[in-house]
């Protein structure tokens, strides 16, 4: 079984579980997940969490993300996006300078009210699915960060940006609301998320890609390890009589680690064994002078 991280570049058509099915179908695997959702006609960067990995996915899912986008003015629906149904058309009057001065004020925090067609749940259930029944219920603004906006293209009513922001940030949202403060409605065309976290567009693989290194016994190269994700927290070695108690997520005294020094109250670092086997995160407790468990990384029969 597969550990770790693969960055995928998922391609339209697609929903992001249909990534999931298919790599558990290539790589003859059940425990996979993915660290958030993209639209069908989306494409772009998905990180997908394998094994132990799949431990990591709440923690992925809340990191920055970057988007390229593609926004048509003049026009609403009901998905924010021009698949969804038309609810107005308006002519677009608006100058370049007007669009570029509107797109820009979104820059820094704004609230933004989450798209009915979303998979926010309220009261048990998803918003699209209430809105595949025709239901619309009021939803609360959420601040969202727009770290940065650039504008790459401007062919009236047609722009084109790169945005950079926050988790939770809903891009077609962002065009809908250029368009609201324009006057004149705006939808989003087209979205490539180009960064997740420390996830790059260059470097995702396209599924046919991960089927050929698999069959090629070289998908373990662009796997990226779980504890290549937690490198902010220090790194210990445990002696080998304390691996035994690692093994079975056991806690383990302070005099058991190689090379010890003073750690912080509830300090957390990386534990491995002395063949540099990563086990999963502790907790320093100094009262009792030992390392507390938090998560568990280690699947057994590594």
């Amino acid at each position: 079984m597969y550990n770790g991280i693969i960055n995928v570049y998922k391609e339209a058509g697609f929903t992001s579980h249909d990534v999931v099915a298919k790599l558990r179908g290539i790589l003859k695997q059940r425990k996979i997940g993915h660290t958030g959702t993209l639209d069908p006609d989306a494409v772009g960067v998905l990180p997908v969490c394998l094994g132990s990995g799949t431990k990591l996915c709440g923690m992925l899912t809340d990191t920055d993300k970057e988007y390229r986008a593609k926004m048509m003015l003049g026009k609403e629906t009901d998905t924010q996006d021009i698949s969804g149904k038309t609810l107005k058309e308006k002519a677009v009057m608006t100058g370049r300078q007007e669009a570029e001065n509107a797109i820009m004020s979104f820059l820094g925090g704004y609230d933004q009210i989450p798209p009915m067609y979303s998979a926010i749940k309220v009261d048990g259930k998803k918003l699209y699915q209430l809105a595949r029944e025709g239901k619309e219920i009021e939803r609360k603004p959420r601040r969202v960060q727009i770290y940065s906006l650039e504008i790459e293209e401007i062919q009236i009513p047609s722009v084109t940006m790169r945005v950079s922001c926050s988790k939770g940030t809903y891009i077609r949202t962002l065009c809908h609301d250029i368009g609201q403060k324009l006057g004149c409605g705006g939808v989003m065309v087209s979205l490539e998320r180009t960064k997740a976290g420390n996830f790059l567009v260059k470097d995702a693989l396209l599924l046919s890609d991960i089927a050929r290194l698999q069959e090629e016994g070289r998908l373990l190269e662009k796997i990226l390890p779980v504890d290549a994700m937690l490198s902010g927290y220090a790194a210990v070695k445990v002696e080998r009589k304390a691996q035994r108690l690692i093994e079975n997520g056991n806690s383990f005294y302070r005099n058991m680690i190689i090379e010890r020094k003073e750690y912080m109250p509830e300090e957390q670092v990386r534990v491995y064994d002395e063949d540099g086997r990563f086990y999963g995160i502790y907790k320093f407790r100094p009262e009792e002078d030992r390392f507390l468990p938090v998560k568990m990384f280690m699947e057994n029969g590594q």
